[in-house]
């Protein structure tokens, strides 16, 4: 399956990062999109490096390249929102307008009624980003703030990453062995 991870600039980076590995190790195709001040937030909480990015996805696009080929409703791909989507990128999707590659591509994934898995991880969220993540879900996208489970018994900050990485996962369809499940 190939599948992109859009990453912004909002705290939470880890479980893009998480995620693409986790996507990479079980053989999906894995495209990324970056906004500008998700690079500094890679860069401050991972020590993530553009250059160190592109050696773990298949392509690493420029957030400016609206031509690129998930701008395009013909190309089959999912969309996963990676890192958060609260701030000024979720407003944009909510409001149809596509003023970078990731936004673009977002679009397309809810024209084309295909997976869009927004990850907020701001808060507290005041009116108006419930009223966009409200719009969006409306529309067709999930909505899975960075909420991570404790009834696994996290142990590190890993296993908390890997709890919300698995929830991700599970609603791409992707097998994994991220989180002991609950069973009653």
């Amino acid at each position: 399956m190939k599948i992109v991870v859009g990453i912004t600039g909002a705290s939470g980076s880890i479980y893009g990062v998480r995620l693409i590995e986790v996507l990479r190790r079980a053989g999906h195709e894995v495209h990324a999109v970056v906004t500008q001040s998700g690079w500094q937030v890679l860069d401050y909480e991972c020590g993530v490096s553009r250059e160190s990015l592109a050696k773990q996805v298949n392509v690493l696009y420029d957030v400016e390249n609206i031509s690129a080929a998930i701008a395009s409703g013909i190309i089959p791909y999912g969309c996963h929102g990676g890192g958060a989507l609260l701030d000024e990128t979720a407003g944009s999707i909510a409001h149809g307008i596509s003023d970078n590659l990731l936004t673009r591509a977002a679009d397309v994934a809810l024209k084309e009624g295909r997976p869009l898995i927004l990850v907020p991880r701001e808060t507290p969220m005041h009116a108006i980003h419930l009223e966009n993540l409200l719009k969006l879900a409306q529309t067709g996208a999930r909505i899975m703030p960075a909420c991570p489970g404790f009834y696994h018994r996290p142990q590190t900050l890993d296993d908390l990453v890997d709890m919300m990485v698995g929830k991700i996962c599970d609603m791409l369809g992707v097998e994994h062995q991220l989180f002991a499940r609950w069973q009653g």
